[in-house]
């Protein structure tokens, strides 16, 4: 199953932090759609003959263009390796205009954002070269050599939000590069584009324990990275809530139908509850409550919420009356 809890998509006007949206899709495993056994299930499941396996990040983007036709423009993309890695889906976002900050692992590979491409030169012997563009001479180096070449000094102690045991802190490089790969789209000029490498190493580790790349312009402060980069705890959070409280993992069928009515239902009940949680006139409104004694007594004996339904024991048969 496909969840985008790992994606965060905040929307102007709301309070920063509080709210996270998770579209979701049911990602099929790859099969082949000529095999008769497959396709028999597939029938029995209603799965519609169009669809096929995708990779989670065409998913991801298939959700976004359909936010953005809604006329819903996510200002920001979060996600974990999962997505961030895939050079793919950070150029969709980047063909879209949407800011990210994605987590990555730290083998994939940067040049300084000084490096210079030049023209690719044919020597005169051998096969000439296909690619006619820019090259950058000089090797890549992957994002952890980057931020060891910057050295322990370079790292700075940020506080990103309070926890249930205090402040949360760590120590983070923030470094600009640019993101290398064959698949990664380049500038008009040929160059490669230049984007924030933020790397946690806190004082007690070795070697730093996270990356992030980011599209976020030059002149963001560190701090609203670092904010940015860790608000997946608010997906986690919210998405628990999803499975625990609203009953997202309860879905039992096999029917393409009613998976996706049942993600449905669930989603636009959180979606309920975090309105009214984000209500302005009930955070204006005091509790009538407050002060009194919690009533513990039974339901039934609550006047002011439901009627007196007598107990068994009190009902009245057709042969006492």
């Amino acid at each position: 199953m496909f969840g985008t809890a790992d994606s965060f998509f905040r929307e102007p006007g709301f309070p920063r932090d509080q709210l996270s949206t998770k579209p979701g899709q049911l990602q099929l495993p790859w099969t082949q759609p000529t095999d008769p056994q497959v396709a028999a299930r597939r029938d029995r499941c209603g799965i519609p003959g169009r669809e096929r396996h995708r990779p989670k990040w065409m998913m991801a983007v298939e959700m976004l263009d359909a936010l953005i036709e809604q006329g819903l423009q996510p200002p920001l993309v979060v996600a974990d390796a999962g997505y961030g890695d895939s050079s793919q889906f950070r150029g969709a976002l980047d063909e879209r205009g949407i800011g990210y900050i994605v987590q990555v692992k730290g083998d994939a590979l940067a040049h300084t954002p000084d490096a210079v491409a030049v023209p690719r030169v044919w020597s005169g012997r051998g096969r000439p070269p296909t690619r006619t563009g820019l090259r950058y001479p000089d090797t890549a180096v992957n994002l952890a050599g980057h931020v060891r070449a910057a050295g322990r000094d370079a790292a700075v102690t940020l506080t990103w939000r309070e926890g249930s045991k205090g402040a949360m802190s760590s120590q983070f490089v923030f470094l600009r590069v640019r993101p290398a790969g064959h698949r990664i789209a380049r500038a008009d000029d040929g160059t490669l584009p230049e984007r924030w490498l933020i790397a946690q190493w806190p004082d007690h580790e070795d070697q730093p324990v996270k990356y992030w790349l980011s599209s976020l312009p030059a002149d963001t402060e560190p701090a609203d990275l670092i904010r940015y980069g860790k608000i997946r705890w608010r997906i986690e959070h919210d998405y628990r809530e999803l499975k625990t409280g609203l009953g997202l993992d309860h879905f039992e069928g096999r029917s393409w139908t009613g998976w996706h009515r049942h993600v449905t239902l669930v989603t636009a009940a959180h979606l309920f509850i975090t309105m009214l949680r984000l209500d302005p006139k009930r955070l204006r409104r005091s509790d009538p409550l407050q002060g009194h004694p919690r009533v513990t007594t039974a339901a039934r004996d609550l006047d002011r919420h439901m009627p007196y339904l007598p107990s068994k024991a009190e009902t009245v048969t057709p042969q006492q009356a």
